[in-house]
């Protein structure tokens, strides 16, 4: 598609701050353009240490970083935290909290959130990973478990609250579940008086085949050895079929498990609905160059695309969001300057999974490797795509020491009820 360039400098919307909307204005940063990103949340978050805050190891603040401080330098753009309610394509323009804003150019990244199967009430009893305030939940049932174990009497109450589920064997569900055995083999080793950690279950369930679906077989086979070795009980080609306060449901067998974990499934976001035809996951249809067909001046990246390379969609993950980010980028600089847009094609580095201390696989395309090296080559990757050096330094110091020690430096029970409790009077 070609568009003339105006005279007037062109207004650029950018709805979330993800890998996607904060790599396509950071490219932007010398475009001759009035930029707008908005967020509903004031910083980046780095998804993929997500579950290193769930397991305790890191604090939210060492994988999180201000919007404004991230963009700080940038004179052509403004941001703006408030949530997106409302796109009117054919005006040009969104609505939200924070009022309206006009746009000559939109791009909507607003990611994705965990899906259910129409089964929503499960969330209250096995939350997923996604947000910081998950993240925190989760450790805090994990390590309000431990504790609960501890003053319990009663085995059976005992041994339910020493078991662990995780639904889903992603890379997320595979990395909550090795970070669970370690915790529970090595970090808690020898705080409790009354209970022995290293007796506590933790059940890996996944209804495909394998773990690790999206890798190669390889990796896959060495993936559950790895989780087998810490302890892990891994249950392939099993449905969940209820979640309850009291436990979960696998197949026609109930498990009784207090701490129940969401990684099995994601839905785009809800603002899908608004941009056009959907694939039946929720992902919006968009052109090779990542455009709206109907509205060539939107484009939609990461999660909430249903976007085919070589006859298959292309998976929701951060270096895929990344790349098609700083795509939209240099489409929109075309654009600006009057020139036509260009067709994406992601560049596929691989994949990788951590598997506890020192294991994780790496997958690159058919060719794959395992073990420690496998690891460092995965901790030097997530370090590197961090933002800001100190949030860089600090990981990296949490890592060194938990390798040496086996210690977790976050472990901290948050109440999700803010509101002060009465002190007890002196």
């Amino acid at each position: 598609m070609t568009m003339n360039q105006n005279k007037k400098v062109p207004k650029i919307v950018i709805v979330g701050a993800g890998f996607a909307g904060l790599n396509v204005a950071k490219k932007l940063r010398k475009a001759k353009a009035s930029i707008t990103i908005i967020d509903k949340r004031n910083y980046h978050l780095f998804q993929p240490l997500l579950y290193q805050v769930a397991m305790a190891g890191l604090s939210p603040a060492d994988i999180a970083y201000p919007i404004r401080s991230v963009l700080s330098g940038q004179k052509n753009i403004n941001v703006v935290l408030g949530e997106v309610k409302n796109i009117e394509m054919d005006k040009k323009t969104i609505h939200g909290d924070f009022g309206k804003f006009e746009y000559d150019y939109l791009v909507v990244a607003t990611g994705s959130e965990h899906s259910y199967f129409g089964q929503q009430d499960w969330e209250q009893h096995a939350p997923g990973l996604k947000t910081i305030e998950q993240a925190t939940e989760i450790r805090r049932r994990v390590l309000s478990a431990y504790e609960k174990a501890e003053q319990e009497t009663d085995i059976e109450k005992q041994k339910a609250l020493l078991t662990f589920v995780v639904v889903g064997a992603g890379a997320t569900g595979v990395e909550l579940a090795g970070a669970l055995c370690e915790i529970a083999r090595f970090s808690f080793k020898k705080d409790f008086r009354n209970i022995d950690p290293s007796k506590s279950t933790v059940v890996l369930v996944e209804a495909g085949e394998r773990v690790l679906p999206g890798y190669n077989v390889k990796s896959s086979i060495q993936a559950e050895k790895d989780l087998k070795k810490l302890g892990v009980k891994v249950m392939t080609s099993s449905r969940v079929n209820k979640v309850s306060e009291e436990g979960v449901v696998i197949g026609t067998d109930f498990l009784k498990a207090s701490t129940v974990i969401w990684a099995a499934g994601v839905k785009p976001s809800a603002l899908n609905k608004m941009l056009g035809p959907t694939d039946p996951q929720g992902r919006v249809f968009v052109e090779k160059d990542l455009s709206l067909k109907s509205h060539p001046e939107v484009f939609v990246a990461g999660d909430q695309i249903h976007f085919e390379q070589k006859g298959k969609a292309l998976v929701g993950q951060a270096p895929v969001a990344m790349q098609q980010g700083l795509h939209i980028a240099s489409n929109l600089l075309n654009l600006i300057k009057g020139k036509k847009t260009t067709k994406f094609s992601y560049f596929d580095k691989g994949q990788m999974a951590t598997i506890g201390r020192s294991r994780a696989v790496v997958n690159i395309g058919k060719f794959s490797f395992h073990g420690f090296a496998a690891w460092l080559v995965w901790l030097v990757v997530h370090i590197y795509y961090l933002i800001g050096f100190k949030n860089k330094f600090f990981v990296m110091y949490q890592w060194i020491w938990s390798y040496a020690t086996y210690k977790k430096g976050a472990r901290l029970i948050v109440k999700k009820d803010w509101r002060q409790e009465p002190t007890a009077s002196i």
